[in-house]
């Protein structure tokens, strides 16, 4: 048996822009690692069985897309302990599937170049080719070209998935964005995030990234005034994040907001 810590994500910034031929949006965005994550067991078995999140698809569909280009059957079994919260715009679904399409990768006989491997998780949705990279991430294209940043990690962070918050599809939000005009400025905005991003060097100059471009919410406000020197939407939500120099200060605000939602205090991680 092998196993491996799928990790969520926060995106420091999302900036969106138009639709491309291949009828997806233009985006600029910053993914980093947070110290919140599923556990992920993998063993050889007699078929593919998925097992600990009935809600699962993106693992099975992984593991049989894998198969498929390796030109093998998909015979594992894998365990997915949660604690990433669902549809929560943090990445959960997506780690998991890139931790059990490496997991299944290292037990083949010939493993796939990364470059495949690659190649299969962009395939399976746009946050997933992270998951397969070291590190903080700059996202272009549609997300799936990466580029590595270096940023600062000591801070803390404060996750708050708001009470009743239910996902709206991806789809929708993007049609919502579109509808409000929200593309337009886009080379302006992702300029300005460029620029912020090449000035980083200490965490509170992550302060002057722009604002999420497909959602907000008054939550963020409310870590902002409990001491947060960044707070966001991440993704397209519904959790939001705020980033905050010291664990004390970052415990307070959850306890302060835990009326508001499920709260969660943790800390960015390098891998």
């Amino acid at each position: 048996m092998t196993q491996a810590r799928a990790y969520a994500k926060i995106n420091l910034a999302l900036v969106v822009g138009p639709v491309r031929e291949d009828a997806k949006h233009e985006v600029v965005t910053i993914l980093q690692r947070i110290d919140l994550h599923d556990d992920i067991e993998l063993e050889s078995a007699d078929e593919l069985v998925v097992e600990g999140f009935a809600g699962d698809t993106i693992v099975r569909e992984a593991l049989e897309a894998l198969a498929l280009a390796a030109n093998v059957e998909p015979r594992w079994r894998v365990r997915i302990e949660k604690r990433i919260p669902v549809t929560a715009g943090l990445g959960g679904g997506s780690s998991d599937a890139a931790a059990a399409l490496e997991l299944a990768n290292r037990v083949l006989a010939t493993p796939l170049p990364r470059e495949q491997l690659h190649e299969i998780a962009a395939g399976l949705g746009a946050d997933v080719p992270f998951f397969l990279c070291d590190g903080p991430q700059v996202g272009t294209g549609v997300g799936t070209t990466l580029t590595s940043a270096s940023l600062p990690g000591d801070y803390h962070v404060v996750i708050v998935v708001p009470n009743g918050a239910t996902k709206s599809s991806t789809r929708a939000v993007y049609e919502a964005f579109d509808a409000r005009g929200g593309p337009a400025g886009f080379d302006a905005r992702a300029e300005r995030l460029r620029g912020a991003l090449a000035a980083v060097t200490t965490p509170r100059d992550l302060a002057a990234l722009p604002p999420n471009d497909l959602e907000q919410s008054s939550i963020a406000g409310e870590l902002a005034t409990l001491g947060a020197f960044r707070a966001d939407v991440s993704g397209a939500g519904p959790s939001v994040y705020g980033l905050f120099d010291d664990p004390a200060t970052a415990r307070r605000a959850a306890d302060a907001l835990a009326r508001d939602g499920q709260t969660i205090v943790t800390r960015p991680v390098a891998r």
